[in-house]
């Protein structure tokens, strides 16, 4: 390589043609037309270039010298005769940033003195065209610097889930009943959602999603709400609008979500079981999904979440049904407040504490006949205060283990003689990842559905035995947009009873997701 004293790392060509080259010896790399160049007279400003001419020979030595050609120049020459100046601007350029780069990357064998002459006498026939160029590129990045610090988002992404289970009941007879048989056909049922979702400033998200569902509530079949699945939602397939929902930033550590529809308590507050809360790739029942305390409301919502620091946050919500009716207002019952601080202490264990108030919501859409409402239906005022407590364990990547509890104490409000009940639940849950391919996992949920361990209306308003959910399922992802999750469950003496037998639920749902 020859001496170039003068020669840095520069990404700016113009500054590398003014060094003075202490060479001896001109090199003879670039082709004659090249050693030839000085002897034509330049050419009018204003004319195009020849593809005979020295200036496209020269260009034509560059590129194959430094690989800059530019395919939507490569046959030029086949087709026409001459380029506009703006078009040889446009691979003269392409070439300049090509020998930059060679220059940044300490590479300069191929780059000798009369390269660096032919460069610059091709730069100063070009002046005007580069600098156009120039000026043009450097207002595209002022523009995309200033898209990037608005972080707006125009457009409206479609995102879609589609359901298909076949799904099978099992059992001697219906709870609550003694001649009533279980019908154990199979059922094919289906879910889909279509969600468009939109950022009006590239933090925010708007999301509206619309739903149609075959898929039927089991406490038809079976008798009771114990054997309900996590995904069911019988409307005959009418497509409906089923969610509306709205997250902002309020800070840097805090975030808002508004629910015009749809919206529940505990979507309001984080989970820390977040493999078992969703309903197309999570547990298959409603009772394995989440702490039935946070089910206690549905509808229109608000919530203000808040990270405390990297391992704490508080999140808390308000629901009510009826706030679209102007008879009764955001405030009128069926209503609920949820609160919830949650806790990582470190990076294998999570924990939760869960405060609810609810009125005229005792429905958790997972327990007993009684738990929905204890007071022999006399009641029209029923508050409750609930309390849940959650922690998950990662033992080693493989294996995790969970738990949950749940207390409700419920009282009237407007009965001569104040009534009061206490509704139980709990739940162990164990996950195995991994299992046979990257991104699948095995859940398996032990538990007690709600139950009335107490009630001064009395004993006979007590759930007198105690029922189990047994539940086991796989979630194995065939690719990044369709899973199979074959499942099944069994609930021991339903509704709390030992006199109804075991009921058993089998689903191998299929999730498409796109």
């Amino acid at each position: 390589m020859k001496n170039f004293g003068c020669l840095l790392k520069a990404g700016l060509i113009s500054l590398v043609v003014s060094c003075t080259l202490s060479s001896r010896t001109q090199a003879n790399s670039i082709s004659s037309d090249i050693n030839n160049f000085n002897k034509i007279n330049s050419v009018s400003q204003l004319s195009d270039v020849s593809i005979d001419g020295w200036k496209f020979k020269t260009l034509q030595a560059l590129a194959k010298n430094f690989n800059c050609v530019n395919d939507s120049y490569k046959n030029h020459e086949l087709t026409n005769q001459k380029l506009t100046r703006y078009q040889f601007a446009a691979r003269l350029n392409t070439c300049i940033a090509s020998i930059n780069q060679l220059i940044i990357n300490n590479d300069y064998a191929a780059i000798d003195q009369e390269t660096l002459t032919a460069i610059q006498r091709l730069q100063r026939e070009f002046s005007a065209e580069l600098n156009v160029f120039e000026n043009r590129i450097n207002l595209l990045e002022t523009k995309v610097e200033q898209l990037k610090s608005q972080q707006f988002s125009p457009h409206v992404e479609l995102e879609g889930e589609v359901i298909f289970a076949v799904t099978g009941v099992a059992g001697k007879q219906k709870a609550k009943t003694t001649n009533k048989p279980i019908n154990d056909n199979l059922v094919l049922s289906n879910r889909v959602r279509l969600t468009l979702e939109s950022s009006f400033t590239g933090k925010d998200k708007l999301q509206v999603r619309l739903q149609g569902s075959n898929t039927p509530e089991l406490e038809d079949v079976t008798g009771t709400k114990m054997a309900n699945l996590g995904f069911d939602g019988d409307d005959d397939n009418e497509v409906e609008l089923d969610e509306i929902e709205y997250r902002f930033p309020l800070g840097k550590e805090t975030r808002m979500t508004l629910y015009a529809l749809g919206g529940g308590l505990g979507d309001l507050v984080p989970s820390i079981h977040p493999l078992y809360s969703g309903s197309g790739d999570g547990s298959i029942s409603t009772f394995g999904r989440e702490n039935p305390i946070r089910r206690q409301g549905g509808g229109v919502g608000v919530g203000i979440s808040h990270n405390l620091n990297n391992a704490a946050n508080f999140s808390l919500g308000y629901i009510a049904s009826n706030a679209d009716d102007s008879e009764k207002g955001i405030f009128s019952s069926p209503n609920g407040v949820i609160s919830q601080l949650t806790l990582e202490p470190t990076k294998t264990t999570a924990l939760s504490f869960t405060y609810v108030y609810s009125h005229n919501n005792l429905n958790t859409g997972t327990g007993s006949e009684l738990t929905r409402d204890p007071f022999n239906d006399q009641a029209n005022s029923i508050t409750a205060n609930s309390f849940g407590a959650e922690a998950a364990w990662q033992i080693n990547p493989t294996i995790s283990l969970g738990g949950r509890i749940g207390f409700i104490h419920a009282e009237t409000e407007d009965l001569p003689t104040d009534a009061n009940a206490t509704i139980s639940t709990w739940a162990v849950l164990l996950t195995l990842k991994d299992i046979g391919k990257e991104g699948s996992f095995a859940g398996f949920v032990f538990g007690q559905p709600p139950k009335v361990t107490h009630n001064s209306f009395g004993g006979v308003f007590e759930d007198k035995d105690t029922s189990l959910h047994l539940e086991a399922f796989y979630h194995f992802p065939i690719t990044d947009n369709l899973a199979i999750t074959p499942g099944l469950f069994m609930i021991t003496s339903p509704e709390h009873d030992h006199s109804n037998d075991s009921i058993y639920v089998g689903t191998v749902r299929t999730t498409f997701t796109f």
